[in-house]
């Protein structure tokens, strides 16, 4: 065998086991890809739909001439007297009236607090998944509801425009993804003035203005 035979030959060993190499490491690294995609898999399937769905999904573009929120807030009446006026659909009314009649006479801190819990009623699976059937649930039975303006039986009247205005950018400004950091994810709030018997069994999560703020325990399987 001359030398460049044997250069060939030793040239042709070589590649092949560089092959050999590549094909076993691609084979280990394609089972691990499986066994970490599996667990994935396991883990998202605990994940509630809805929230799958909303960490998921492309944000829709918002409405022409709708103010949409930036990240950082500002929690006084010269922030939010800066952001453009708001307006919206359905949603963006119930949750407007519901910081209206629920929280106007608060600080800006305790309007954005009130419509966290709103918010977080949405994304929990023990509630409705709107904000007009949160706001709603239990309407239509007197002191039954979950918001007592919406089942005390008085007229629900808008009589102060600028309050109205506040909590209509409030309002837009959740919805819009405005950070929700007040209340440690509280589902549950009371006035100071009156004192349920859950608050007793709840954890309180935050004290914002009139308000006392709670997170409603979750049951697991093993509980």
């Amino acid at each position: 065998m001359n030398f460049k035979t044997a250069l060939r030959a030793t040239f042709a060993v070589a590649l092949a086991s560089f092959f050999a190499s590549n094909a076993a490491a691609d084979e280990l690294l394609a089972s691990r890809l499986s066994a970490l995609l599996g667990q994935e898999r396991q883990a998202l399937a605990v994940v509630p739909d809805r929230r799958l769905a909303a960490l998921t999904n492309v944000p829709p573009a918002p409405e022409r001439g709708v103010a949409t929120s930036p990240r950082g807030v500002t929690y006084d009446r010269a922030f939010l007297a800066k952001q453009p006026a708001a307006r919206g659909g359905d949603q963006w009314r119930c949750l407007a009236e519901a910081l209206y009649f629920e929280a106007r006479g608060e600080t800006v801190r305790g309007m954005f607090a009130v419509g966290e819990v709103i918010l977080n009623r949405v994304d929990s699976r023990i509630f409705p998944d709107t904000l007009c059937s949160v706001i709603n649930q239990g309407t239509g039975r007197k002191y039954a509801c979950q918001f007592t303006y919406t089942c005390d039986g008085l007229a629900e009247t808008i009589a102060e425009p600028r309050a109205w205005e506040r909590v209509g950018k409030v309002a837009r400004m959740l919805i819009d993804g405005a950070p929700r950091d007040l209340t440690d994810g509280a589902t549950h709030y009371h006035t100071k003035a009156v004192n349920p018997s859950w608050a007793r069994v709840y954890p309180r999560t935050a004290s914002i203005g009139s308000h006392y703020f709670y997170r409603k325990p979750t049951r697991t399987a093993s509980n």
